[in-house]
């Protein structure tokens, strides 16, 4: 499982020419799923990424975590960061999960980040999307399952 995970002053998404979710300060997390991916890389990427010390503290250090800062998050699935563009030009990508496999980690990620107490919006699971966000910093970060 990866998570590009954003730190963002704010962020929403657009499906369908609707409004889908919209958060102020927090984390924009993009998920992608694998399809050798569980349950137990879920849990680990969703811990991993309420714990990670990226906002400010005081001092002006990345020492606090989404919890600590109580920050709002918001998740949207991205088939597309288990594209290999290694090869030729048009990526290939066998290694994300197929949408059943993927829908069920990326509602257990979801009902994770919610089990944490904080705000939690969502995409909607394989639409086309528009994302918007303002990266505060920047910070951009991908939280991995397992070593590649």
């Amino acid at each position: 499982m990866r998570a590009l995970v954003q730190r963002v002053s704010s962020a929403f998404v657009v499906a369908d020419s609707a409004s889908a979710g919209e958060i102020g300060r927090g984390l924009l997390i993009l998920l992608g799923v694998s399809f050798d991916d569980t349950e137990a890389e879920c849990n680990f990427v969703a811990e991993k990424c309420l714990n990670l010390r990226i906002f400010e503290d005081v001092n002006g250090k990345m020492n606090l975590s989404a919890l600590d800062v109580r920050g709002e998050i918001l998740v949207v699935s991205q088939f597309t960061l288990y594209g290999d563009c290694s090869r030729g030009r048009r990526p290939d990508f066998t290694k994300a999960a197929p949408p059943e496999q993927a829908r069920k980690l990326y509602d257990m990620f979801i009902c994770e980040m919610r089990k944490s107490g904080l705000t939690t919006r969502t995409g909607v699971f394989g639409a086309m999307m528009q994302v918007s966000l303002c990266n505060s910093g920047p910070v951009t970060l991908l939280v991995e399952s397992r070593t590649k």
